[in-house]
């Protein structure tokens, strides 16, 4: 989030990637629509804090989730839980969902 490049971040996800974004209703399952999302969300310049989360590692996957907070360029905040699997993809690790 930091580059504030939405094809820099839509590329953090794997090939057959979902993300169902903090401040949005629609589920994104391609790299357009995943770039789609982060387009109007980096604008907002948005600052993330992991309240509280539990990691599991596995083998060619780990799994992240619990609550995050961020706030914006205007000084709203949003808190949300959140979850993240990564898989080992060609060498890398990749958001999966």
């Amino acid at each position: 989030l930091e580059t504030g490049d939405p094809a820099t971040v839509a590329k953090r996800y794997a090939k057959d990637g979902v993300s169902l974004p903090t401040l949005s209703d629609v589920p994104r399952n391609d790299f357009e629509g995943i770039k789609d999302y982060f387009v109007g969300f980096l604008k907002k310049r948005p600052v993330g804090k992991i309240l509280e989360g539990e990691k599991f590692i596995g083998n060619n996957w780990a799994q992240d989730a619990g609550i995050y907070e961020f706030t914006f360029n205007d000084g709203s905040k949003v808190k949300a839980r959140y979850s993240f699997i990564y898989a080992f993809e060609d060498g890398q690790w990749m958001i999966s969902h």
